[in-house]
């Protein structure tokens, strides 16, 4: 066997790939004596193939590919060099077990270091918190040197080699994730990549003219292509600015797709790739586990066409894996694109994004609670839930980020949904502007132009617990029991386990008035937290509620992976699905309705005669239907396997 990789390894390198031959003699010229080297020069050998094919659809016609590819390999060999011990065994590990992110025992949470924990030392504190929730992947919310008071909530990046002073020294980032990972808690990063702030040297060398920098940003003298661009584009921040451009203070026009301090990086320049492909490894070298590769989608421009989901940003996404495949190789990518369906599902694939945002299933959760109808998320989940082996959804009921209406217009249609007026309905529905609505939420770039709105606010106000609606509680535990059962990983806005409510005091803040997606990023209300214990408040129902479906799904076999099979209800208002193991099923129904619903006995008639309900612990007659509580969910499993 050993000879037969090694014959196959050296094949690597005949024609008709010399080009490649040439490019590992180079490195090997300059490093091949290094004690490094020759794990190094395993895994190049390895990957080195699908790095260059992904580039050349990229820069291969530029003359200077070859010594471009030589150049980004050599950053790559010295990230691998300055990669901890510890880390290179972690990346031993998890190349000789690939799908241990699928196992049941992954639980996320999410939060903003400062409003969580105050520093990283903070968050270093709350560990025993988190190992008492269950959290086994902790994401939080861009840490790194930032403009003030307008960020973008982090997103807006000045150095990615250097954090908020406010939050600690890039050490004690490091010393946070070695903490974590030794208690079996992956650490969550964003790799803001399409963009930094316009405080990066990188921005501030190209507005100065240096020669190094000056195609590092889309920057035009007047509005000549801009406008050109714009025939085409759409606007994702209307509030902030129209269009995808800003006016600099000289007069010229630089591309922010989103706010005008985030400059969009040129990747048609491969210096930007080689660029970026540096600080990725530097943070993977910090001990980060998974990145969360944001916006995607826009990653690549090219006139004439949306500058969304272009094929350039696939082939920019398998590279750059390809390339952690090399130098950092337990590094994984998280893919967030708020965009069609068919768009997100095209980014997940072992050799992309391994993970995914599941941004349909949040908005239909949603979608849900406020029509007391399932129709459309059970078509999602029978027809739009599964994915490639080697990969998994990342399932959340909200984030830092607003809620946008992201189903299919053509599959709403298939219901008679109007996709336009439905989409006005929930963000009427959310924001209080419909009668008999239970949520509190906010409009966030309310765009009456185009109609367009997205929605703000914390699971538990929009669950109605800020107006103290008696089902709050129950609508909660049933969008996170969806969550938990599913399939995939699940993630919890930390604050979300106590029943968090809205900020109105955001709107106090100067560098968050702007923004109404501060509304449902509080502070930890440290009340809430010591109260989780307590079953007579809401906090303590929650966190109850939360937990026992958590311990659940750590003994339950069928909840491995993330493979599920629609099981239709024939009751509008509840959601019925299967997760089947190897020994072991699981039936999950969830009434989605404030009055009880009946599933008839017929529907049942492939399953066993009776079935235990882990949640409340009991035994359902199948042969006589079941009848679930407003906002009950049940988990069913045969009698006696469990």
């Amino acid at each position: 066997m050993g000879n037969l990789v090694e014959a196959e390894s050296k094949a690597l390198w005949k024609a008709p790939n010399r080009q490649l031959e040439r490019v590992r003699n180079a490195l090997e010229s300059r490093h091949g004596t290094h004690e490094h080297w020759p794990v190094f020069d395993a895994r190049l050998r390895a990957h080195v193939l699908d790095l260059r094919d992904e580039l050349s659809n990229l820069y291969g016609v530029r003359g200077d590919f070859e010594s471009f590819l030589v150049e980004l390999l050599d950053v790559a060999f010295k990230a691998w060099v300055e990669r901890p011990d510890d880390l290179k065994a972690r990346d031993a590990d998890h190349e000789a077990h690939p799908h241990w992110f699928e196992s049941r025992e992954m639980l996320g949470g999410v939060c903003y270091v400062d409003l969580y924990a105050g520093t990283f030392k903070g968050v270093e504190a709350q560990v025993p918190c988190f190992k008492e929730l269950g959290l086994t992947y902790l994401h939080l919310m861009p840490p790194f040197l930032c403009p003030e008071p307008h960020s973008d909530g982090g997103y807006a990046v000045s150095s990615y080699r250097a954090t908020k002073p406010s939050l600690g020294k890039i050490g004690d980032l490091r010393h946070l994730a070695t903490k974590l990972r030794k208690e079996g808690i992956s650490l969550v990063l964003d790799f803001v990549f399409n963009h930094t702030s316009d405080e990066h040297d990188w921005a501030r060398g190209a507005l100065a003219g240096d020669p190094r920098y000056k195609d590092f940003f889309y920057i035009f003298p007047d509005r000549a292509q801009p406008d050109a661009y714009e025939k085409t584009l759409r606007e994702i921040f209307p509030d902030e600015h129209p269009g995808a451009f800003s006016q600099l203070a000289d007069g010229r026009w630089v591309w922010t797709t989103f706010h005008s301090y985030q400059w969009d990086l040129n990747y048609s320049n491969p210096a930007v790739f080689e660029a970026m492909a540096g600080e990725m490894l530097f943070i993977a070298n910090l001990g980060v586990e998974f990145l969360r590769m944001d916006a995607v989608a826009f990653i690549w421009k090219q006139m004439g066409t949306p500058c969304e989901n272009l094929p350039q940003a696939h082939h920019l996404l398998r590279a750059y894996n390809a390339l952690a495949r090399i130098a950092a190789p337990s590094l994984m990518f998280k893919s967030e694109a708020i965009v069609h369906p068919d768009d997100v599902v095209s980014y997940i694939s072992p050799e992309e994004c391994q993970v995914s945002y599941n941004p349909l299933q949040m908005a239909l959760l949603w979608n849900s609670l406020a029509t007391r109808e399932v129709n459309l998320l059970q078509q999602a989940l029978e027809h739009r839930h599964n994915l490639p082996d080697g990969t998994a959804w990342v399932n959340y009921v909200r984030s830092h980020d607003d809620i946008g209406w992201t189903f299919a217009d053509e599959d709403a249609i298939h219901f008679g949904i109007n996709g336009f007026d439905h989409r006005q309905f929930l963000n009427r529905y959310f924001v209080n502007r419909f009668e008999g609505s239970f949520a509190r939420g906010v409009p966030f770039q309310d765009n009456p132009t185009t109609g367009d709105c997205r929605i703000s606010g914390t699971a538990a106000s929009l669950c109605g617990l800020e107006q103290h609606d008696p089902h709050a509680v129950a609508r909660l535990l049933l969008m996170y029991g969806v969550v938990f059962s599913s399939g995939g990983i699940p993630l919890i806005y930390l604050g979300d386990e106590v029943g968090t409510l809205n900020d109105p005091d955001y709107i106090n803040d100067p560098g968050k008035a702007g923004d109404s997606r501060w509304v449902h990023r509080p502070a930890r209300d440290e009340a809430r937290y010591a109260q989780r214990n307590d079953p007579t408040t809401d906090a303590g129902r929650i966190y109850h509620g939360l937990r026992r479906m958590i311990d659940l799904r750590k003994h339950l076999p069928a909840i491995d992976g993330g493979a599920l099979t629609s099981f239709w209800t024939h009751n509008p208002s509840v959601l019925g699905y299967l997760r089947e193991g190897d020994s072991s099923r699981l039936l999950v129904l969830g009434n989605f309705s404030e009055f009880e619903q009946t599933i008839a006995a017929p529907t049942f008639s492939a399953m066993p005669e009776s079935m235990l309900d882990l949640i409340g612990n009991s035994a359902h007659c199948l042969r006589q239907g079941i009848t679930l509580a407003p906002y009950q969910m049940v988990w069913l499993v045969d009698e006696g396997v469990h």
